[in-house]
């Protein structure tokens, strides 16, 4: 059982154990690719390993058993302080012996984050707070840190990378974006630098020759999605489950050796920055590599299926609803496409082919809307994370519908895609011998953490008691009203001279917002999609006075807005949000731009009813009593339209937690059929 433990936190003394042993690797040294076997449990097992998450959770998940580090680092920090740079790095030498021959014991942990401390004040001015050492703490126990947003995540964050890169494990910290991971590998790097550890960074512009490279630092910045398919092109090249023997003996009588091929070596210790959104929002969607198939035939075929999807009868020949977001081809629908079909070649011969075929570019034309889904740029149809608001570039949607969007927007169509390899995040990241993490947002998906990754929540007390002013949320009918209010209170707040930012759902709400504050003649700096080259210049804007900043979710997480002096005396950043995001975790993200480190802040809701998704019986016949409550000005209309509004959010986060464990299952079930052919993934 010891080798299929899904964390550490099943297994502690086997998982220090397992970090003992794997060692940092220089370029050209041996090969070891490590990671843990996959665990499928089984319907006893699922409850079992649940039940005991939640009767052991109120013992394990305390904060209390991880205090005593901070005095043990205060302690240990007095010889330091006086210190030359050349014998500080003299003791990381001793605390490597020590680390990797004992292990993570508590007083060698002091050491090393008494030592980091120190090495982080001289090199980029920043000395890590109680707080931080107490976030340190629990990450390199292997769970997740609940730091409230503006805590200083980053910077905690160095405390086990480099203690646990010092006792030769391989570090990963996994970022969300791009943006967050250059920012975070520069700024931190100084430290890392000073403790005579290499640093390496993989974000999507990096050439792959390069990748293998940074992937052999003893720390490594990378963006969640750029780590999850070089591990997928790795395991092509692989073709068959890693074995360290055989890519060992390889190198004895082969030629042209695999392991000189892989970009990565091993999965060995991973520290999520905003864990929540990398190991539950991302985990919606499945992690596919695909090659180009099929030519100008199927492209044709598509562009037939786009033909007659345009000839169908919504409500006669499928019934299409736009808040669930799925479509049903009726039987009369199912006849139309027979009969349009009749002369349109032998692809069209086969019935599950054409349906399958059509609903797809039903899908395309009704269900993915431009510049919420996609953008097109320079003729090319752009993905957006829905879970960032950035684009995601060289991305495409499988099974012809990227094609038919193409055809949608009259753009042209590339060649449709055939999948490769195939991965859950969920598979990926229990592979991991040590997974830990950090977010602001964890407490709402503590369960799932746990019964998918084993991973417990703690939440660290903040630095300073927290300034934010939380308004009553404004709630109106529709979306004409929203955005009437909308403007009325950022002219409000824009008179008084504070900074505003307001966050929007999607690109095409940005711009409209954009519209109304160029008529209304106010200057304002807009972030989304299609202004990701600015987003640095754009957040180091934000907070000055007067400035006003309209954002996707691209500022929703990690985005740290600093504020002048004057901004903090005008009552700090204030922050309107204008629809509720799919989880209220995120809508918590945004909130957190504003009251950092102890800095005031308020933060404003302006929403409409008109918004709330109508993804149940239950939630159109609220809405539709909310709303005649609302007309009829009955007694206590906001406080049940809050409710109301509340109780969707909560609807459409059961529903995203079902797609994540139908996903889950579903990669089992695919991984156990494929382990009987030899292949991998």
């Amino acid at each position: 059982m010891d080798s299929i433990a899904p964390n550490q936190a099943s297994r502690p003394k086997l998982q220090r154990k397992r970090l003992n042993i794997a060692r940092a690797l220089p370029p050209g040294a041996d090969f070891i690719q490590a990671e843990k076997p996959d665990w499928v449990k089984t319907p006893l097992e699922k409850i079992a390993w649940s039940t005991f998450g939640v009767v052991s959770n109120p013992f394990t998940a305390r904060i209390g058993k991880f205090l005593s580090i901070v005095s043990a680092v205060h302690q240990c920090a007095k010889p330091l302080i006086n210190e030359s740079d050349q014998r500080l790095r003299e003791r990381v030498y001793s605390l490597r012996f020590n680390l990797r021959s004992q292990g993570f014991q508590a007083q060698l942990i002091a050491e090393s984050f008494a030592l980091i401390r120190e090495v982080a004040g001289r090199t980029v001015g920043m000395r890590h707070f109680d707080s931080q050492l107490l976030g340190g703490h629990v990450i390199l126990s292997g769970a997740i840190a609940e730091m409230q947003t503006g805590e200083g995540k980053t910077l905690t964050a160095t405390l086990p990378a480099a203690t646990a890169a010092i006792a030769g494990v391989p570090t990963h910290v996994v970022s969300v974006n791009d943006y967050l991971t250059k920012r975070d590998a520069e700024e931190m790097g100084p430290i890392y630098k000073f403790l005579g550890l290499s640093v390496g960074c993989v974000v999507h512009d990096v050439p792959h020759e390069e990748r293998k490279i940074q992937y052999a630092s003893d720390i490594t910045y990378c963006c969640n999605k750029d780590l999850t398919f070089d591990y997928l092109r790795d395991r092509m090249v692989l073709d068959t489950a890693p074995s360290n023997i055989i890519l060992q003996s390889e190198k004895l009588y082969a030629n042209a050796l695999r392991s000189e091929r892989l970009m990565q070596r091993g999965l060995h210790y991973a520290i999520l920055d905003e864990a929540d959104s990398v190991l539950v929002d991302e985990a919606r969607t499945p992690l596919i590599i695909s090659a180009s198939k099929g030519g100008e035939q199927q492209r044709e075929f598509m562009e037939q299926a786009h033909f007659v999807a345009k000839k169908l009868i919504q409500g006669q020949d499928y019934k299409l609803n736009q808040q669930r977001r799925f479509i049903v081809i009726t039987d009369k629908g199912r006849a139309s496409i027979a009969d349009l079909s009749k002369t349109l070649g032998s692809l069209w011969s086969g019935k599950i082919r054409r349906e399958e075929a059509i609903h797809q570019a039903l899908t395309a034309q009704h269900l993915f809307k431009l510049d919420e889904h996609y953008i097109v740029d320079d003729g090319k149809v752009q993905i957006i994370d829905e879970n960032t608001g950035r684009v995601m570039p060289d991305r495409s949607w499988e099974r012809g519908l990227h094609q038919l969007i193409e055809l949608k927007e009259n753009c042209e169509p590339t060649d449709q895609r055939e999948t490769l390899a195939k991965l859950s995040y969920q598979r990926f990241f229990s592979r991991y011998l040590k997974l830990s993490g950090m977010t602001g947002t964890a407490k709402e998906v503590k369960k799932e953490l746990w019964d998918v990754y084993g991973l417990r929540v703690i939440r660290v007390p903040t630095h300073k008691p927290s300034r934010r002013k939380t308004q009553k949320p404004i709630v109106v009918l529709d979306e004409q009203q929203k955005w009437q209010r909308v403007m009325q209170t950022i002219e409000n707040v824009h008179q008084q001279g504070a900074p505003l930012l307001v966050g929007t759902r999607s690109v095409a709400a940005s711009e409209h917002l954009a519209n109304l504050l160029d008529a209304a003649q106010l200057p304002f700096r807009l972030l989304n999609a299609k202004s990701q080259a600015e987003e640095a210049n754009i957040v180091a804007e934000a907070g000055q006075a007067h400035n006003i900043t309209i954002a996707t979710n691209m500022a929703g997480r990690g985005t740290d807005i600093k504020l002048t002096a004057l901004s903090k005396e005008l009552n700090g950043l204030h922050v309107i949000l204008t629809e509720r995001f799919e989880a209220g975790r995120i809508d918590r993200q945004l909130a957190g731009r504003c009251a950092r480190q102890g800095d005031p802040g308020v933060y404003i809701e302006v929403l409409s009813l008109a918004d709330i998704k109508e993804i149940s019986v239950t939630i159109k016949i609220l809405k539709r009593l909310c709303i005649a409550w609302r007309k009829s000005r009955l007694p206590f209309g906001n406080w049940f339209a809050r409710k109301v509004i509340k109780l969707a959010q909560k609807e459409i986060e059961k529903m995203n937690y079902k797609i994540r464990k139908r996903l889950l299952d579903s990669d089992n079930q695919q991984n156990q059929v494929l382990s009987f052919t030899g292949r991998f993934e």
